[in-house]
């Protein structure tokens, strides 16, 4: 006990350094003019409470599943923007939304794991550490990872705890959203820079693969965390260990990974990209393209540096980032030349946007969703 005290301590005071360290950024960079080269528009709008935690957006069925600061919790249907259903987790939360389509699941700032059936509320479960990576609804299951990197599995239906894998010899953890997610008939997890291919009904260990290797003089300059949502290319799954690199995973039936590339690469976003880019930002904001297939650099663009970015979506013919200053930067995914620009409500884009057929998903720190379609 005391040691996972000790660790979840040193990860609070990395990140009040790393707080520390962005606040002494210089000025974002000033806006450009430019020519629209596409065009897009909002076709609707939302509200929410705010959000004050590290939301992940689930898309289940065509439809957006969000949650706020206040415990909310809703699916709204992407195309029309109407809501389907509404349920409340009765308090604050840190962490959400993973969902199957039907159940969704959330955890409190009081770590209380949360499920829902369509809003009602089915059953909860107590968590030992703080969680900040959304919970994850899969084959009858849900899936957890605290900042202590221990996984539990419990039953869907009932809250029963099934299993709990813990990795030995885990030292500083990152208190950001980690890497969770299903994989065919496999949960994959990361452990420090290491992902994990865990059997989601016993919690054994399939296959393990290091994306990169710690660097630097002191744990804090070590960190290198897988940082989430991770990104999936068909059989291939990519992410951005923190602060070190970026690279991607082949993965070969249930019980064999490769490591198909890695790139050294400065970072705290997760990664976004389709099956010819992998793209993200540093920790200035430069951004980058790497080709999918070998991880070979295809464009950088500094001309939103400093600007606060958030993780990436790719988006037709472009590639889109949220700012600190609510704005939506669509570039031209094969050179990332400025195609058009877009505003919100003028508070961070707080979430990675995601996608739900032909529309996109915006989401603020002032608790705006904002949708958008290409025309």
């Amino acid at each position: 006990m005391i040691r996972r005290l000790t660790t979840c301590a040193l990860a609070c005071l990395a990140l009040a350094a790393l707080v520390g360290c962005a606040a002494e950024k210089p000025k974002p960079s000033a806006l450009e003019a430019f020519t629209p080269r596409i065009a897009a528009r909002q076709v609707w709008t939302a509200k929410l409470d705010s959000v004050q935690f590290s939301l992940a957006v689930a898309v289940r069925d065509g439809s957006f599943i969000v949650a706020g600061t206040d415990g909310t919790v809703m699916a709204i249907d992407g195309q029309s923007g109407s809501e389907r259903w509404r349920g409340n987790a009765g308090r604050a939360l840190s962490a959400g939304v993973g969902s199957d389509g039907r159940l969704a699941a959330v955890v409190t700032r009081d770590n209380e794991l949360v499920v829902m059936d369509k809003g009602a509320k089915l059953w909860s479960a107590r968590l030992a550490s703080r969680t900040s990576t959304a919970p994850v609804v899969a084959g009858e299951r849900v899936f957890v990872i605290g900042v202590d990197r221990v996984v539990h599995a419990f039953d869907a239906m009932d809250g029963r705890r099934l299993w709990t894998f813990q990795r030995a010899g885990e030292a500083l953890t990152l208190a950001q959203p980690g890497v969770l997610a299903a994989f065919k008939n496999t949960l994959v997890a990361g452990v420090g820079a290491v992902m994990l291919g865990l059997d989601p009904t016993a919690g054994s260990v399939r296959w393990e693969l290091a994306m990169t290797s710690a660097r630097g003089t002191n744990e804090v300059e070590r960190l290198n965390d897988l940082v989430g949502p991770m990104l999936r290319l068909g059989d291939h799954l990519c992410a951005r260990a923190f602060q070190t690199a970026v690279g991607c995973v082949t993965v070969a039936g249930t019980d064999r990974a490769t490591l198909r590339w890695s790139r050294n690469a400065g970072g705290q976003q997760a990664v976004g990209g389709d099956a010819d880019f992998v793209f993200g930002g540093d920790a200035s904001d430069r951004l980058s393209a790497w080709r999918a297939t070998n991880g070979e650099l295809a464009w950088t663009n500094e001309r939103l540096l400093y600007r606060g970015l958030s993780a990436p979506l790719s988006f037709g013919k472009a590639v889109m980032f949220g700012d600190s200053e609510g704005q939506i930067h669509l570039l031209d995914r094969e050179d990332g030349k400025t195609l058009l620009r877009l505003p919100t409500d003028g508070s961070p884009v707080v979430a990675q946007p995601v996608l739900a057929g032909t529309t996109a998903l915006v989401v603020t720190r002032k608790g705006g969703l904002f949708a958008f379609r290409s025309d």
